[in-house]
């Protein structure tokens, strides 16, 4: 158990949780129409999940470029994300 808690596999727990979670979401708005559309959502989700991508490159000691791809794949999902609320005066209140 003290394994699954250290490194790479912590971080593939938290990845595996947010895939788990992001796709309960999208299959309750399915489901009910009610919740938060995947065009709102999987901008957020990418940024997120590319930032767990550049920790787990980080914690097991990748070359720099692939962090380096991960944390600007992630700026570009932010980025993206930022657009569309900027666009559609979404607040975060």
């Amino acid at each position: 158990m003290i394994d699954l808690l250290q490194g790479a596999a912590l971080v593939d727990l938290v990845i595996a949780f947010t895939l788990v979670e992001a796709l309960g979401l999208l299959a309750y708005r399915r489901a009910t129409g009610r919740g938060i559309a995947a065009r709102l959502l999987l901008p957020n989700l990418a940024a997120g999940l590319c930032l767990l991508l550049a920790l787990r490159a980080a914690v097991q000691h990748a070359g720099w470029p692939w962090i380096a791809l991960a944390l600007a794949a992630a700026g570009v999902a932010h980025l993206a994300d930022l657009r569309m609320r900027w666009r559609r005066g979404l607040s975060v209140r």
